[in-house]
């Protein structure tokens, strides 16, 4: 074999010097944008603003999102104010202000806001629809005045909670997706699990049915992760926390 030149030895040694001695820096990498929402959970009992956010990462072109933090509003449930609808509205004025310092201000143009009220309401609803649209309109002019992206308000039938319940749950439980050892996204390959919430007056079951042809038509069909979910909730009355409570005392006292 022949010996390299001298001179091209040297050459490589001088210039492995100067690549060790020259400081180096890192190229910066621009770090995704983190983007945020704002739902207002309207229940029964009270009413809670939470705040989420999120990247332009996607798990099959759905977003992958996590809660950020939260802010309990000061009073009862929005449904107790229905002889008096302007004062629900200016009681989330309070979270709606501490949202404006958590977020950027150069985005709050950008974050959607939408509040979803749930079983008192739509009982209001049912006895009282004119107080229930009251309601709505004095919470939506509240939510329309703040810098925020407001979306709507609305009351959500029994279906669309116990759907909503079900995909929290299978979310955090990782039913989707997950993360693999790479810290990338992959399939979870794991079932769905059942759902069973238990209110003040009544329980709900809610699970996916397998089979397209089993889906009743009070059903939601839900687009998630690239697959399709038919979601069912299964209604037990007089199975909520009030009916059971009611139910041992009536024990303790016999």
């Amino acid at each position: 074999r022949e010996l390299l030149p001298p001179w091209l030895v040297i050459v490589a040694g001088l210039t492995g010097i100067v690549l060790l001695c020259v400081s180096t820096k890192d190229v910066p990498v621009a770090p995704l944008r983190t983007k945020y929402g704002i739902v207002l959970d309207a229940g029964p009992s009270r009413t809670i603003l939470f705040i989420y956010q999120w990247t332009t990462t996607k798990a099959n072109k759905t977003g992958v999102i996590r809660g950020c933090s939260s802010c309990p509003v000061q009073g009862p449930g929005v449904s107790s104010y229905s002889d008096s609808p302007q004062t629900a509205g200016k009681s989330l004025e309070t979270c709606l202000n501490w949202a404006q310092n958590e977020i950027p201000a150069e985005q709050h143009s950008q974050t959607p806001l939408y509040l979803g009220a749930t079983g008192s309401m739509r009982q209001l609803n049912l006895t009282h629809p004119t107080l229930s649209d009251s309601l709505l309109a004095a919470l939506t002019g509240t939510l329309k005045s703040s810098p925020f992206n407001f979306q709507g308000a609305q009351i959500l039938s029994s279906q669309e909670e116990e759907a909503f319940n079900w995909v929290a749950v299978n979310y955090v439980l990782e039913n989707f997706f997950k993360y693999d050892w790479r810290g990338q996204l992959v399939p979870s390959r794991k079932g769905m699990a059942g759902v069973l919430s238990v209110g003040g007056t009544s329980a709900q079951l809610t699970s996916e049915l397998e089979e397209e042809k089993q889906a009743p038509k009070e059903g939601v069909r839900l687009q998630l992760y690239g697959q399709t979910h038919r979601v069912h909730s299964q209604q037990c009355p007089c199975h909520g926390m009030e009916q059971l409570r009611s139910r041992l005392l009536a024990v303790l006292i016999q």
